[in-house]
């Protein structure tokens, strides 16, 4: 029996399963060739944990445990499978038939399990998980299960659902992917680029959803913001030569380092402008910045211009290098915003490249841009828009409109703490003394 007490066991079998999951689960789904199975085994190597550890004593690596007792799991489901096929003395007597004739899967799975590609596994997961034959909502609930190792609870509270919605979509999202045959495998060059595309997505959104949260009392769910960095992370490792994927870690990174100070003691959001920068965390800024290097570099080579994500990057860079608010180079950002256009033309990239054009040249000039955006039915129901609208109006001293666009902008979100602070800036705007000009 072991002398550690249950807690601390279960305690190190908790973290050891949210470090090690997602390695467990490619790994046997590698094996198996579903991924609802292989989460299903990597499950019963936990519950075998649980069971062991405390009588055993805690193994000198809880990791590689979980893995050979998922992977045997595994083996043993294949074995079975494979003599319902055939008698046990001709699969055993003649593996060269079986494997031509009879159950070749056994054959590579037996393979498959002497080999250490823990990396290609990975990589498996990622891109089966995020596979664009599932809704972004099942994605994102998928890839927070299989690689995050979050608890459909855990998902559930993230997002503010329920607990069943969340179970449903992930089940669901499973049995499409085995309905639809998707592979287990990276997907071919041809095909790469598109599914690569889906996977910086469903990253991005976790970190977004983290970073200023759709709904709720909290502005941020940082725990969301650490999951989608760990994940990019992870895809950066194993995909060093996309200048995307690094372009996305590197903006993850650099907007992750404001995270102190995008709060006030209260919980209160603080603007960026308004933010001490002393507190932005300059570990992870360097690392942004370095990421965001290697990504140019990468593209330099190929004699390419800078993708979505890297652009991105590139403005949150700008933010990063300035030590004080005027210090920002809000024409170079005015630019980037530009390609940025160019590149991925939308609603939102033009109220952003507005808000920098304000403070480039003055709101006089931004505020027929973002009038423009208005009309489009796209922007209909976004907060930002007339957020945007009413500091623009704000700094030209119209403060009754101003007042207005805050009033709209915080009866259309649905964080409590977003709403606050749109409601104050109202408050603010009707007691400002009028501006003369």
């Amino acid at each position: 029996m072991s002398t550690v007490p249950r807690d601390e066991i279960d305690r190190r079998i908790a973290a050891a399963w949210r470090i090690e999951s997602a390695k467990i689960i490619a790994g046997v789904a590698r094996l198996v060739r579903d991924v609802g199975l292989a989460e299903e085994l990597a499950q019963d190597a936990l519950v075998a944990a649980l069971e062991t550890w405390p009588r055993d004593g805690i193994p000198a690596n809880c990791g590689a445990w979980l893995m050979t007792a998922a992977k045997n799991k595994a083996l043993d489901r294949l074995r079975q499978h494979a003599l319902h096929a055939r008698k046990e003395e001709e699969l055993v007597g003649d593996m060269e038939a079986l494997g031509a004739h009879v159950q070749p899967d056994f054959v590579d799975a037996l393979d498959a399990a002497r080999q250490d590609t823990i990396g290609d596994d990975l990589l498996r997961l990622i891109f089966t998980a995020c596979h664009p034959v599932l809704s972004t909502e099942a994605r994102v609930a998928l890839t927070l299960r299989l690689l995050g190792g979050l608890s459909t609870d855990e998902i559930a509270r993230a997002f503010l659902a329920p607990e069943p919605t969340i179970a449903q979509r992930i089940v669901r999202a499973k049995r499409s992917l085995t309905a639809a045959g998707v592979p287990f495998e990276v997907p071919v060059e041809a095909e790469r680029a598109e599914r690569l595309d889906s996977v910086l997505e469903v990253i991005y959104l976790i970190f977004n959803e983290g970073y200023s949260a759709t709904a709720g009392e909290d502005w941020m769910r940082p725990a969301l913001c650490d999951e989608a960095l760990r994940l990019g992370r992870i895809l950066a490792g194993l995909t060093p030569e996309e200048p995307e994927v690094l372009g996305l870690v590197a903006l993850m990174e650099i907007q992750a380092s404001r995270t102190a100070a995008r709060t006030d003691a209260q919980g209160r959001p603080v603007l960026l402008l308004e933010q001490d920068r002393s507190r932005w965390d300059q570990l992870l800024i360097r690392r942004g910045l370095s990421a965001l290097g290697k990504a140019q570099q990468l593209l330099a080579a190929r004699g390419a211009s800078l993708g979505n994500y890297a652009l991105q990057a590139a403005i949150a860079a700008c933010h990063a290098r300035a030590r004080l608010p005027g210090d920002t180079d809000w024409p170079l950002i005015v630019a980037l915003y530009d390609a940025l256009a160019q590149l991925r033309p939308s609603p939102v990239v033009e109220l952003n490249r507005a808000v920098a054009i304000g403070m480039a040249y003055g709101p006089a000039q931004a505020l027929p841009l973002v009038d423009e955006l208005m009309a489009l039915p796209q922007l209909k129901g976004y907060h930002w828009l007339p957020s945007v609208r009413g500091d623009l109006l704000l700094k030209l001293g119209r403060l009754p409109e101003a007042k207005i666009e805050f009033e709209r902008a915080a009866a259309l979100t649905r964080n409590v703490r977003e709403q606050q602070l749109l409601l104050q800036r109202a408050a603010e705007a009707a007691e400002a003394p009028p501006q003369r000009h």
